[in-house]
């Protein structure tokens, strides 16, 4: 693309480049630079991409957009804020993939994970070619790619949706983070359906109060427009159960459809009847109903079940094909996952990593345990350190051995860690087991039968962050080691 046609995508009045140069790609880091690249200089967390500006133009840039005047010998256009400029310009490079896609937007403390994967479902089931984006993984069709941010950046979420685009996607899910959400990574992003799974304590670290928590998580509904076209409808999906319901529906213009248990909702669920392994009750899509069995457990799988079956309908999907398809349903990877190694007692791996996902995962585990629980749980380092106590007092509370162990540490001390937990549960019985390996282990050699071990805070995730380094380690593996040692 000529740089001059790219620039009027900026709106900047008088901005024009006399040379027109072709531009054949726009890096943010310039160690992928290439002959011909704009590079976009972002001041960031850890790095100043104007330091690297000298860098970027020795290996081709041809152009640098920046914050401030640069010494290179290329161009160098100068724009007050070059995230919101970068947005604005992948959009346009990469030929604005989301306005040809049918974009579903899930947003929520918990469940945007399981949630996205069920409409993935949904649409497969309805012969869609589809997209995902999110924690676990970049997802076009049926190949997967690592992904670095639950919200890539702008750059990266354009030129993904480009590619989905070229290998025929047509629907395509991305789970929405506040942080991205905060720093205008969706920026230029053409959601059609925008979903709010639920809100509770979370990354207060970074939004620092609950407010702003809230207020980051509504920008994905006011940020669907303020026009009504009748040939791509906007849809606003929100759980009525949730107390911050009626704050987003006056945040948006975007026709809204509501899901729920306890209140009267557009979509709800009705009579269910939960066991260990799934779950039945009635789906009721205004006025219609369908008695559905599903292979997942716990109130908190229902919700996301019901925030895919309303997200789905916006997405004209009919109910017959969303019934079939949550009824082959086998869970996601990490999330309420059962490990089953031969054991006479439940193991269970889920992503629980704040205090409500814990305790909704813990109230579920209680409904059908017939021994005693086990709950093995950390926190991470460089988080938010004020739900360490809330996490332990959880866990203490809901189960009758809770094990406290590291998380992922990262910078800190894990001990540190440790004793942010106990905190919060002094005079209680409690075990803290700075190895995670040596926790889980722990947990497993004292079940009985009949007993529940969960070990919660990573779920899918194959790694342990402490310090800089990285280590492989998954938590279903190191308890099916745990489980075969048991019969030695």
């Amino acid at each position: 693309m000529k740089l001059n046609e790219l620039l009027t995508y900026l709106h900047e009045p008088l901005l024009k480049i006399e040379e027109d140069i072709e531009i054949t790609s726009i890096e943010m880091d310039s160690r992928a630079v290439k002959e011909g690249s704009l590079f976009v200089c972002i001041d960031g967390y850890t790095v100043d991409g104007h330091n690297y500006a000298d860098q970027a133009v020795e290996k081709g840039a041809v152009v640098i957009l920046a914050e401030k005047p640069l010494q290179v010998n290329v161009p160098v256009i100068i724009v007050n804020d070059t995230k919101r400029a970068m947005a604005r310009l992948a959009d346009a490079f990469y030929r604005q993939p989301t306005q040809e896609l049918h974009l579903i937007g899930v947003t929520g403390t918990n469940g945007k994970t399981t949630t996205t994967h069920i409409i993935e479902k949904i649409m497969a089931e309805a012969h869609k070619k589809t997209g995902l984006i999110g924690t676990m993984y970049i997802k076009i069709g049926d190949e997967q790619e690592a992904v670095q941010n639950t919200t890539p950046e702008s750059l990266t979420l354009q030129k993904t949706f480009r590619k989905m685009r070229d290998k025929g996607v047509t629907n395509a899910m991305i789970e929405v983070s506040s942080h991205a959400l905060d720093l205008g990574r969706v920026h230029g992003c053409d959601f059609d359906v925008a979903v709010f799974t639920n809100l509770t304590q979370d990354h207060l670290d970074y939004h620092h109060t609950m407010e702003a928590y809230k207020q980051a998580k509504g920008l994905l509904f006011a940020q669907l427009g303020n026009n009504f076209n009748v040939n791509k409808p906007k849809f606003a999906v929100l759980n009525r159960d949730e107390t911050v319901c009626d704050e987003y529906i006056k945040m948006t213009a975007a026709k809204v459809l509501t899901y729920g248990i306890d209140h009267k909702a557009d979509v709800m669920a009705n009579n269910i009847t939960m066991t260990s392994n799934g779950t039945t009750f009635d789906l009721i899509a205004f006025g219609e109903k369908r008695t559905v069995s599903v292979n997942m457990a716990g109130k908190f799988s229902i919700y996301n079940i019901l925030a895919a079956a309303c997200a789905s309908l916006a997405s004209n999907i009919d109910l017959d094909t969303i019934v079939r398809a949550i009824e082959k349903l086998e869970g996601v990877r990490g999330r309420f996952e059962l490990v089953d190694g031969g054991q006479d007692f439940t193991v269970i791996v889920d992503y629980a990593h704040t205090p409500d996902s814990l305790e909704n995962v813990l109230l579920t585990i209680k409904q059908f345990a017939k021994g005693d629980i086990f709950c093995v749980v950390g926190c991470g380092g460089d988080r938010d350190k004020t739900k360490r106590p809330l996490m332990a007092q959880i866990a203490a509370e809901h189960s009758n051995e809770p094990i406290f162990t590291s998380d992922n540490p990262r910078s800190e001390d894990p001990g540190m860690i440790l004793k942010d937990m106990e905190a919060g549960v002094l005079n209680k019985h409690y075990h803290s087991i700075l190895s995670r390996e040596e926790a889980i282990s722990f947990a497993i050699k004292n079940a009985k039968k009949n007993d529940v071990v969960l070990i919660a805070g990573k779920g899918h995730e194959t790694y342990q962050q402490i310090g800089k380094e990285v280590f492989d380690f998954d938590d279903r593996e190191v308890a099916l080691k745990a489980i075969s040692e048991l019969n030695k």
